[in-house]
């Protein structure tokens, strides 16, 4: 991939030059994004309000767009540090709800606390309410034979007018389960909620619910026992004091005493441990963007005054061949979407963008997003000469001065661009564009686009400061050589 020789040193610049997505995959998402998240000990959860997240619901219940929702609650973290398979339902969940107040505590640890329990017990009767006027209907699917009866009958109770698509109860086989699919399909209910405990629920969903037609699907634990009374909840008081869990302690000492004791001692040290872990890396993160703005700022000072008979010269070259501005202003899309005013030397005649359409069909580059042409007959004399060697780049140093871009970073997008992005693509909008980068010292424009995605975004997730410093250190013979250049 990279042709210019490698030295130690550059180690891990070889490391994103080579990176190999077939083979790693740790920059795809791992699921849908529909809803703000926070990491609470490594998974994303969602931080919406109860009554915004049943209009989220409904909303995506309207479209029919395919959801499948786990909640997570102290116990549930427990778990899934033992069961990866549990892990990974969690991670392939459209949404995990924040459960108790064990979560909410990891919130705060981690830096970026859940200010709303969604609880499912809680959110019940308002889904159920939402439902009802949305004219949907749900499936009880789960509990001890008799219970997802009861359990419909009370939310009708609750809430008339609610539609009951069926019930069945989780004591069945594996012989069983197409049976059971085919009866949930037959009915046709929007929503079907399982009630199996963890990790057994969450991972069945997981495993069969492309098989099941119905477009919200849930995994809710012991909600079955709560509304259909088989087990009494806490008082209120109880509940607003964020107790519940003592309270349940007490009703059932014999079978919860190693949740809730030595779980919760384990929860506890689980969180203080990844609380610790994030912190850590949010102030390493934040000392590393501070070395990148200083060496930014001191670097461009430094080659402004250096260049400036290099930028002088060219400014002159080019005012004396053709009629225009020296500079060429374009808005470019940066760090995080936001667009900014990136400046160039002008390379081409004046009325370059308004031929633009006219050279589209003989595009070099055949991946549907950028636009290169190797003998473009909008560039001129002077901007032939001063692409070859990046010098119309150089203006950039005011962009990096002003904040706008780093030395060191992606390519700068075209709005064009970026509205054909993939998500992948998009991730390379993490950081600040750059003069230079890792797809500039390794061939520019002979580099596929996907494949300069690739390594923008290994770039973006582990750059550091000797990162950049040996990109630099290679930028000069990358522009003497000037491969990929046009």
């Amino acid at each position: 991939m990279v042709d210019l020789p490698l030295t130690a040193s550059d180690e891990s610049l070889a490391s994103i030059a080579a990176f190999k997505p077939q083979t790693t995959t740790f920059c795809q998402p791992t699921r849908e994004e529909v809803g703000p998240t926070t990491d609470v000990l490594g998974l994303q959860l969602l931080t919406l309000s109860q009554s915004e997240t049943i209009d989220l619901l409904i909303e995506r219940l309207n479209h029919r767009a395919k959801t499948r929702i786990a909640f997570l609650n102290a116990h549930c973290a427990n778990v899934a540090s033992t069961d990866w398979q549990y892990r990974q339902a969690l991670e392939s969940c459209t949404l995990v709800l924040p459960d108790g107040i064990g979560i909410e505590m990891a919130s705060r640890l981690g830096g970026d606390p859940i200010k709303h329990d969604l609880n499912g017990t809680d959110l019940f009767p308002k889904l159920c309410d939402a439902l009802r006027d949305a004219d949907k209907s749900v499936f009880f699917l789960g509990g001890r034979p008799g219970i997802a009866e009861a359990t419909a009958q009370a939310a009708v109770k609750t809430c008339p007018g609610l539609r009951i698509a069926g019930t069945q109860h989780g004591y069945f086989g594996p012989q069983d389960e197409t049976a059971i699919i085919d009866q949930i399909n037959v009915a046709r209910p929007d929503v079907v909620l399982v009630a199996m405990g963890v990790p057994v629920q969450d991972t069945w969903l997981a495993r069969v619910g492309a098989r099941i037609n119905a477009p919200l699907l849930a995994g809710v634990g012991g909600l079955f026992d709560f509304v259909s009374g088989a087990t009494p909840r806490a008082p209120a008081w109880v509940r607003k004091t964020r107790l519940e869990w003592a309270y349940r302690l007490i009703q059932e000492p014999r079978r919860m005493w190693k949740r809730y004791l030595l779980g919760n001692i384990a929860f506890v040290a689980r969180a203080l441990a990844h609380g610790w872990k994030r912190r850590s890396a949010a102030r390493r993160k934040t000392l590393s963007l501070a070395l990148k703005r200083a060496l930014d700022l001191s670097a461009s000072a430094l080659a402004i005054t250096a260049l400036s008979p290099v930028l002088l010269l060219t400014a002159l070259s080019i005012r004396l061949e053709s009629r225009g501005p020296v500079l060429f202003r374009q808005q470019r899309v940066g760090e995080d979407g936001t667009t900014f005013e990136m400046f160039k030397f002008r390379s081409m005649y004046t009325d370059a963008e308004a031929r633009l359409d006219q050279l589209l069909q003989a595009n070099d580059r055949d991946d549907g997003v950028t636009f290169k042409l190797k003998h473009d007959p909008r560039v001129t004399g002077i901007g032939r000469w001063i692409r070859k060697y990046s010098i119309d780049e150089l203006p950039q140093l005011f962009n990096v001065w002003r904040g706008d871009m780093s030395l060191v970073g992606p390519r700068p997008a075209l709005q064009r661009e970026v509205e054909r992005y993939s998500a992948l693509d998009r991730e390379r909008l993490c950081g600040k564009p750059g003069i230079t980068g890792i797809w500039q010292v390794s061939g520019r424009a002979d580099i596929p686009f996907q494949k300069m995605v690739e390594m923008d975004v290994r770039y973006l997730k582990t750059r550091t400061l000797i990162t950049d410093l040996v990109i630099l250190a290679r930028t000069p013979l990358a522009v003497v050589s000037a491969r990929g250049a046009y």
